[in-house]
């Protein structure tokens, strides 16, 4: 019964404390995919030796990592597991 009560209250971004607003989930996807197309890009070149077809990998890496990056955030934000 208060399981029940529990499971169906919303609550906000203010009073809700354990989750995160979408701009840092943002900003979190960012950082890291510079980081993530950083390593794309010198592993790309090695196995390549060409800067140009290096760059263009971890162009597109970064864009499609960055925005799948997102949304697995947001989804874990909604999974009550271990918090």
């Amino acid at each position: 019964m208060i399981l029940d009560k529990v499971a169906g209250r919303k609550t906000s971004y203010e009073s809700d404390k354990v989750s995160e607003k979408p701009i840092r989930s943002i900003a979190k996807a960012v950082s890291w995919r510079v980081v993530g197309t950083l390593d794309t890009l010198i592993v790309s070149y090695l196995l390549t030796g060409e800067m140009m077809l290096a760059t263009s990998i971890a162009s597109i890496d970064f864009v499609t990592k960055m925005i799948l990056y997102f949304f697995h955030e947001r989804i874990w934000n909604r999974i009550k597991w271990g918090k």
